[in-house]
């Protein structure tokens, strides 16, 4: 667990279980709010306001569904006191029963299916589950965009139906968006990895797949991309994230940390963006109004709401000690843009705010009118929920057959094949008939679900998904995880000796990689190592290691390891891992995931505290620089690497060698950088006609079906300022099936200024003057970029 910060008024020590139970009861005891519950009429929920039974909310120009939304808002700000304003500007916010309204708790997450870490949703009764999908770092190996926005849309499918059943509400403060910048964090595994592009591709992708596309600006969930920003530090080496500043260049802000959020906003449209607890270059990140008011609905043009993490208000003033008084730190978040505080520091502290001439009724007003846009987004104020777009989901919406095959295919997506000497798998169900299924992970079933989960629909363990195919015999090797003895190595190492073949299950759960709780190490927990190496030499038929995990785990021992002839990284693979993982290894599946984040041997972690934010190397340090971009020393597997039971050419069919970049500016206004000479701004540039168009062809020679990733690789032209650009980027992927022996033609977007910009160490997007090198697969182009006379 993390550290408990130093807390005046109340205190949140990682558990956001228990935080969601402390805001309820301080918000009652203390001021008198209603707790938020759901009421529910028979056959679901009664309305949240506007009951069309109710003769006075007919009456309400709010209430008025052919009345613009922002003209209703504005109708019900001005019908609500000061008092009733400041006790809806917290995530559990009060019912106004004189204007007809619920409560409401604005807190419910679904990162990889509807969960119920947060107080605002429910299992049981009609709802007992909801179909728990990989975890996102599973899932993002898959690099199919179709996937996670089919996802989202399942999700939200479910979502809606328990908000029906009162069981829920509609906003969810998923996904989380981070970079993976260092392979300990512990919440690594709730994020799409190390990559900006990729990282910022499945965020717009889920966030649309939750909104869905409604008539107009309507809503069908209302998502949230968390943690705004520079937020990868739980509690490392006795430092924890209440108390971190993490100093950020404008560069690492502008390539790095702050992609995936702008795509939320830009191209996934979100609804909500969560500020995190860290302090970024010495300012709370929930008081910063040039991230808040200026970035995210200044530049980007937010639609919808700010929302601080669980207490981060809190956090700042008791722990980070920011302002003198709780008023002016209360004051000093709603005037940088904070529009919700999920915590009841607002509740508390506003009015002293207001009454002290600190902030005025008006700035509490417009942080109202974002929460309430939202909510009439998601038709909260239209009356019987029945009758509207999505009133028809239900009980019989959630966990169905074709929900589930989701989870399970998936899964096998974003199973990574790692290595597979002399082609070991597939494992023929024919010829090895026994196979010795040894592990902590062998057998688990919560553990493949990750964290931020919910209840799942069911689930099917490795041992069970092998047992379908072939006869097993099960040994646990360790009693769990942290293996901490050696006594039950014997009776796993007879189990490998007498089968024809042994696959090991192993690698971490969250006792050992969780929010609050960054790792240690990289290398598997306690005696595991030993466990693999003993079994593997006794075993009489290959061996197939399994790790089970979010973040890198160091296996070099078992990729040298002659006798362990494949390995599998399956992630946290979710409800349906067991069934994934076995499709895989019998090859009922051709696996075709790629690594979402760069696997690092041991000793890398003592040439980098994670409390250093630079994404690029320190040659006068001999700091390395961090994951594939930057960073050129050696690796277990890097980002990207993925072996399939096929083999996959391509051919490049169509392929522009150069381009002119003309001005929108003047010339004479490039001359303020020493980049002049050899780059321009983006901003300087006529972006408009700068998109390329290739077409690649992909083959698949190998005797089975498969799918094949695609990834495109920019390299910038090598000067005097490479020391600030990467040596390469993803700038694109593509997930294409190919059918045994035949060939797909691919169609591959390049746009200058999008793909072939590099960040100066201003933070100043520019297009670098020469040759570009781009690796499309295993092949290499060039294109020339330049100035248009």
């Amino acid at each position: 667990m993390a550290s408990s910060p130093s807390c005046s008024n109340y205190c949140y020590n990682g558990n956001k279980s228990l935080l969601a139970s402390v805001i309820v009861s301080v918000i009652v005891v203390t001021i008198t709010i209603s707790s938020g519950g759901v009421a529910i009429a028979e056959g679901g929920r009664v309305p949240f306001a506007c009951d069309p039974k109710n003769g006075l909310t007919r009456t309400l120009r709010f209430c008025w569904t052919h009345v613009p939304i922002h003209v209703r808002v504005q109708d019900l700000i001005g019908r609500l006191t000061l008092a009733e304003k400041i006790r809806l500007v917290v995530n559990n916010a009060i019912a106004v029963p004189r204007l007809g309204i619920q409560g409401y708790e604005w807190w419910s997450e679904a990162l990889h299916g509807v969960s119920n870490v947060g107080p605002g949703t429910k299992f049981g009764g009609p709802f007992p589950g909801a179909t728990s999908f990989p975890q996102v770092i599973t899932t993002a190996a898959s690099f199919n965009q179709s996937l996670w926005l089919e996802i989202g849309r399942v999700v939200s499918d479910e979502a809606r139906a328990m908000y029906n059943g009162g069981a829920a509400g509609l906003t969810f403060w998923s996904p989380n968006v981070n970079i993976f910048r260092d392979p300990r964090w512990g919440r690594g595994q709730e994020t799409p990895g190390e990559d900006p592009t990729l990282a910022a591709k499945y965020a717009a992708s889920y966030v649309q797949g939750l909104q869905g596309n409604g008539a107009g600006d309507r809503l069908k969930v209302a998502a949230c991309c968390k943690h705004y920003t520079a937020y990868d530090l739980d509690n490392w080496n006795g430092i924890d994230r209440f108390h971190f500043n993490a100093k950020v260049s404008k560069q690492d802000l502008a390539d790095t940390y702050d992609v995936p959020f702008k795509a939320c906003v830009l191209e996934g449209k979100v609804a909500s963006v969560m500020c995190s607890y860290n302090q970024v270059n010495g300012k709370p990140t929930c008081a910063d109004p040039e991230l808040l008011r200026s970035t995210i609905r200044g530049q980007w043009g937010l639609n919808g709401y700010i929302v601080s993490d669980c207490d981060s208000v809190g956090v700042y003033y008791d722990s980070q000690h920011y302002t003198r008084t709780p008023e002016e730190a209360a004051a000093d978040a709603i005037k940088a843009g904070l529009d919700l505080d999920c915590g009841p520091f607002l509740a508390i502290h506003t009015d002293a705010a207001i009454r002290q001439g600190l902030i005025s009724e008006n700035d509490l007003n417009l942080a109202l009118a974002n929460l309430i846009t939202v909510q009439m987004r998601l038709g909260m104020f239209d009356g019987e929920p029945s009758a509207q777009q999505y009133g028809n989901l239900g009980p019989r919406d959630v966990c169905t057959p074709a929900h589930q095959e989701l989870a399970l295919e998936a899964a096998r997506q974003g199973i990574v094949l790692l290595e597979n000497k002399g082609n070991a798998l597939p494992l023929s169900p024919t010829r090895v008939r026994t196979v010795a299924v040894i592990g902590p992970n062998s057998d688990v079933t919560v553990t493949m679900i990750g964290n931020y989960a919910g209840v799942a629909c069911g689930y099917t363990s490795p041992l069970q998904g092998i047992s379908r195919y072939v006869k097993t015999v099960h040994q646990a090797g360790c009693r769990d995880v942290a293996c901490g003895g050696n006594q039950l190595f014997g009776a796993a190492e007879i189990a490998s000796r007498r089968t024809d073949a042994t696959i090991l299950v192993m690698g971490l759960d969250q006792s050992i990689e969780a929010e609050t709780r960054d790792r240690v190490g990289l290398l598997l927990p306690g005696l595991q190592q030993e466990l693999v190496s003993r079994v593997a030499r006794a075993a009489r038929g290959p061996v197939v290691l399994v790790i089970m995990s979010g973040g890198p785990v160091d296996v070099s021992f078992a990729k040298n390891d002659p006798k362990i002839t494949a390995i599998l990284w399956a992630g946290y693979p979710g409800q349906a891992g067991g069934t994934a993982i076995a499709d895989v290894i019998f090859g009922r599946t051709n696996p075709g995931g790629r690594l979402p984040m760069t696997w690092y041997p041991e000793s890398y972690l003592s040439k980098v505290p994670m409390t250093i934010m630079d994404m690029r190397p320190n040659p006068s340090t001999g700091y390395p620089g961090r994951t594939y971009r930057f960073y050129k020393g050696p690796v277990v597997y890097p980002f990207g690497h993925g072996l399939s039971y096929s083999r996959f050419s391509q051919t490049l069919v169509l392929a522009p060698k150069q381009v002119s970049v003309s001005f929108s500016t003047p010339l004479k206004a490039q001359t303020n950088s020493t980049w002049a000479s050899s780059s321009i701004k983006v901003s300087h540039a006529n972006c408009d006609a700068l998109h390329m168009g290739f077409h690649v062809d992909v083959k698949n020679e190998g005797s089975m079906d498969g799918t094949h990733t695609l990834l495109i690789f920019s390299k910038p032209p090598i000067n005097g300022n490479n020391n600030w650009s990467e040596d390469k980027k993803l700038v694109s992927f593509h997930k294409v099936l190919v059918p045994a022996g035949s060939k797909q033609r691919v169609s591959v977007g390049v746009h200058v200024c999008k793909h072939l910009s590099v960040v100066d160490e201003f933070g100043v997007r520019r297009i670098p003057m020469g040759d570009h090198e781009l690796h499309i697969g295993d092949l290499k182009h060039s294109i020339s970029v330049q100035t248009q006379d």
